[in-house]
């Protein structure tokens, strides 16, 4: 058990719908990190958050997830963040873990984003994902799931939880609030990271990738392109959980898979 995790967020403008030349323009930024635990790209790294993953989809064993699984070996640290794949006939959403010794899991987004048509292209996932890297306990979960409070409930007993995420700036105030509440209710860390820039959809992002403490507390990076390190302690964390033990009066949700 190792008591500081240290996490770094890569927030990135992402190039519309080009895999190869987000992959190169991640190898420059990620090049710029020397130690650390885990990295964070965001929701639709390689591609942007496009509605056409029949031209734009890869499998598990494609270049993307076997460039994420070559920096986690390079880092050794895990590398994170989503991809349009399509797994079994289908086609998710999915935020793979790829950790240093080779090994993947993923979480596919539940809650798809219909006002963009996401429902209609994307299978949605269900179930929940939690990692374990270093003694922690990390739950990944994708974008719009910011705005689903009972799906991101802490039943699991996680101590990070982590969004990855492409959320415009016409709705930029949610995703800071909203990130501040989710680490409160849940009395844990809450990773946000999100991207920068415009899309082909004439989206534009403002960023503010974060880590917010459990006390809700914590730091929004701004608007620009950047890399950002944040070190996080175990012993806080449950310290602050025995002195206040908000957790053990929570209500208990039966999720049923259909």
């Amino acid at each position: 058990m190792e008591d500081l995790l240290r996490i770094t967020v890569v927030q990135q403008t992402i190039i519309w719908e080009d895999p190869g030349g987000n992959i190169a323009k991640l190898e420059s930024l990620i090049n710029e990190i020397h130690e650390t635990d885990i990295i964070v790209l965001p929701e639709t790294f390689n591609t942007g958050f496009s509605m056409k993953p029949l031209n734009l989809f890869e499998t598990m064993d494609g270049v993307t997830v076997s460039w994420m699984k070559s920096k986690a070996k390079e880092l050794h640290a895990v590398v994170t963040g989503s991809l349009i794949v399509k797994d079994n006939g289908k086609v998710y959403n999915r935020c793979v873990w790829a950790t240093p010794g080779g090994a993947l899991q993923w979480y596919d987004k539940w809650h798809l984003y219909s006002m963009g048509g996401e429902d209609r292209h994307f299978t949605a996932g269900r179930e929940k994902l939690i990692a374990e890297w270093k003694g922690w306990r990390i739950c990944p979960l994708i974008c719009y799931d910011l705005r689903f409070p009972v799906w991101s409930r802490n039943q699991e007993n996680y101590d990070i939880l982590m969004y990855v995420a492409n959320w415009p700036s016409a709705r930029h105030h949610v995703w800071k609030n909203l990130l501040v509440a989710r680490a409160v209710e849940n009395q844990s860390y809450c990773i946000g990271v999100n991207r920068t820039g415009s899309d082909g959809m004439g989206l534009d992002y403002l960023g503010d990738s974060a880590m917010i403490g459990p006390k809700g507390y914590g730091q929004f990076i701004g608007p620009q392109e950047k890399i950002q390190a944040f070190e996080l302690s175990y012993k806080e964390l449950h310290d602050f959980r025995k002195k206040f033990p908000v957790l053990r009066d929570k209500n208990s949700f039966i999720f049923k898979n259909n």
